[in-house]
């Protein structure tokens, strides 16, 4: 009888040493590109969606939420971020726009490539997700 306790204990510690480094090890931050567009996205409350699209501001053109965000599920994180791929005058790179999981539900995600004031004209690009958050 005592042999089986020692077992038992032994793989309930080992169980939980799992669940600790599972909870440690998840990524809090998950990361989406233009590949990823149309696709659905689990999250978890707390977790960050940082979304990396090409982009030349340069041009006018920048990327823009264009359908209201159900903010009691999702929130944008900051302001998006431009990270050039050279100095040169002009030079396109990556837009970056961050958004954390608040809540459980449902939402969409819809981003336009589109220069704001040309109202009448349609995006360049768009990048859309549905995100279940649980």
């Amino acid at each position: 009888m005592e042999k089986k306790t020692y077992i038992v204990g032994g793989a309930l510690i080992a169980l939980l040493i799992l669940v600790v480094v599972f909870v440690a090890y998840s990524p809090s931050k998950v990361q989406l590109t233009a590949a990823d567009s149309g696709s659905t996205v689990e999250l978890k409350s707390g977790q960050v969606v940082s979304i990396t699209l090409e982009a030349n501001p340069t041009t006018g053109y920048t990327w823009e939420v264009v359908e209201p965000l159900d903010e009691q599920v999702m929130r944008q994180v900051g302001e998006i971020e431009f990270k050039r791929e050279s100095d040169a005058i002009g030079a396109g790179g990556v837009q970056i726009i961050r958004f954390e999981c608040v809540n459980a539900g449902q939402t969409a995600l819809k981003l336009a490539y589109h220069r704001p004031w040309e109202t009448d004209v349609e995006p360049l690009k768009t990048f859309f997700i549905q995100v279940v958050a649980r």
